[in-house]
């Protein structure tokens, strides 16, 4: 039986206490914002199609560039839409060996990617790099689509607060947005929206803007077996700020959380990420600031420095040309610099080259450029392959954070292939099992390569080993799976592999044709033998008759 009232009154309840943790964190995104990405961010809700205050705290393009190159190189390394940088597989299975098995993991890969082309997910996914690079935090809103069937909107910083279950999964966002009258007419139907709404629309204010709540939270009246969408695992709510109706625009409900969410670290119970490249390199950012300004000051004072002269020339127009004079009073004194400036530009510009190269270091621009910083002639294969592994080492941690918000995509992505029946009918062994999402993009792999380095390594010592010493040491190899895990950890596609099974079998059929070969090899020689001894026996047989 249901207990919770869900009123608009409960949920501006909640609302203000979400507010608690979003204020505390407030100015250090504001702070960040103002550095990073001072056109991306929406602390005030009115703030729509209006052109932002002018930022006067950037004096220097490193942090946009840095910024910019972060974001391109976590998509084209995390998940180019050119390559295979999701793979799927069925959790906890043992036979990996199933041809059958592999062909429909491989079918689901290739809908999902056609999914994936389809909508404007590879659209949306550098602004969210670009947000967990600067805040360590991205929200984006997951929705169907008739034509697509996945839609993604990316939310503006400052728009929204969150909420954690005891897992430390975020379970509840309040989003707060401005959105046109014509807009919410046709979305929630004039029957759920207010009178004001009406008004607009009926007067030919179409784009006036009202402001609207949105939230999402876990359903404290869950029902699993009910078919109606507000008894459903998440409940949702749509309302009007300014409304003094009671009801809303919207009530209705998830079967999953209608938000992936891509986090940073986050330290201990906090709500909010505490650690990623922006706040680490905010203090280098405001230094190379501070250095600009005080390096142009310095330079303006050398090619423009203030004069003194004689108070007789002081109406006379001094011309800025190359052949420009300026006449002496009657003494002979002309104009001189007050004072001359000497500074050491070229050690600032030295701790200036300094900052910039950190700041793009910590947003893992090196990385992302490696292979041109490292291709040195004087550098062997061997180096540049140990100074990849370093570098990747230091990427991991983010990495797998972005995993996890990929990974809740591709399980909403799968649960609407599932409702809309378009998933193919899996094989009858693993009816009823689980998915499970493997990361092979060029990061992915990247990771993996100390564990082809080591099989590499160890498969030529055993084979050496094998020519040197005892040739049956060959047979510690199990070779097929060898071939297997290799493939895995380049992600070749099943296609391309035969399974061990008809190999077992190619290579009984080898070893039986090639022992029928050598019983008939072997009947022959005996039959020629034969032929021989009854010919010898006939000679000496005719050879005794005619003695």
């Amino acid at each position: 039986m249901k207990q919770t009232k869900y009123s608009k009154n409960y949920f501006n309840s909640r609302r203000m206490e979400l507010e608690a943790a979003y204020n505390a964190l407030k100015p250090d995104w504001q702070d960040l914002a103002d550095y990073f990405l001072p056109r991306s961010v929406r602390f005030l809700t009115r703030s729509v199609n209006k052109q932002p205050v002018k930022n006067k705290k950037i004096k220097d393009s490193t942090p946009l560039i840095a910024v910019r190159n972060f974001s391109s190189g976590m998509m084209s390394g995390a998940t180019n839409p050119a390559t295979n940088w999701f793979r799927m597989k069925v959790k906890n299975y043992g036979r990996d060996d199933s041809y059958e098995v592999k062909q429909w993991c491989h079918t689901v890969e290739n809908l999902f990617r056609d999914i994936y082309n389809s909508s404007n997910l590879y659209r949306v996914l550098p602004a969210v790099y670009k947000q967990i690079g600067v805040f360590g935090i991205s929200v984006l809103a997951l929705s169907s689509d008739e034509e697509t069937l996945l839609h993604c909107h990316v939310l503006p910083i400052g728009s929204y607060r969150i909420a954690k279950n005891v897992k430390g999964e975020v379970d509840t966002i309040c989003r707060v947005y401005m959105e046109t009258a014509k807009n919410l007419y046709d979305k929630f139907g004039e029957n759920n929206v207010s009178k004001d709404i009406i008004n607009a629309v009926n007067s030919g204010r179409l784009e006036e803007l009202f402001e609207i709540v949105h939230f999402v939270e876990p359903n404290k009246d869950y029902l699993p077996d009910s078919p109606w969408a507000e008894d459903k695992e998440f409940i949702s709510v749509y309302y009007e700020v300014s409304s003094n109706e009671d009801k809303f625009l919207s009530k209705s409900g998830f079967d999953k959380f209608p938000y992936a969410v891509f986090e940073s670290e986050v330290n201990g119970e906090d709500v909010y990420p505490s650690d990623c490249p922006g706040v680490n390199a905010l203090p280098d950012v405001k230094q190379l600031m501070s250095m600009v300004v005080d390096e142009g000051k310095a330079v303006k004072k050398m090619i423009s420095p203030a004069f003194k002269g004689p108070a007789s020339l002081k109406n006379k127009k001094m011309i800025d040309a190359p052949a420009a004079f300026i006449e002496e009073d009657e003494n002979g004194r002309g104009l001189t610099p007050i004072y001359e400036v000497n500074p050491r530009v070229l050690e600032v510009d030295s701790i200036i080259d300094k900052l910039k190269e950190s700041i793009k270091e910590i947003f893992y621009n090196d990385l992302f450029s490696m292979i041109l910083n490292t291709a040195e002639r004087s550098r062997t294969a061997t180096e540049v392959n140990e100074l990849k592994e370093e570098k990747m080492v230091l990427l991991s941690p983010l990495l797998q954070q972005i995993h996890n918000g990929l990974t809740h995509i591709m399980n909403w992505v799968f649960d609407e292939c599932v409702k809309q029946n378009l998933l193919p009918e899996a094989p009858e062994e693993i009816q009823g099992e689980n998915l499970d999402i493997e990361f092979v993009s060029t990061l992915a792999q990247a990771q993996k390569a100390v564990k082809i380095s080591s099989m590499e390594r160890f498969t030529n010592f055993t084979v050496n080993l094998a020519q040197s010493i005892d040739p049956s040491l060959r047979n510690k190899l199990n070779a097929n799976k060898i071939i297997d895990d290799y493939a895995d950890f380049v992600n070749i596609s099943p296609e391309q592999i035969v399974s061990s099974i008809e190999v077992e079998k190619k290579k009984q059929k080898e070893e039986d044709a090639q022992q029928t070969a050598m019983m008939l090899q072997q009947l022959k020689t005996g039959s020629e033998i034969m032929n021989s001894m009854n010919s010898a026996s006939l000679k000496e047989l005719t050879s005794q008759s005619g003695q």
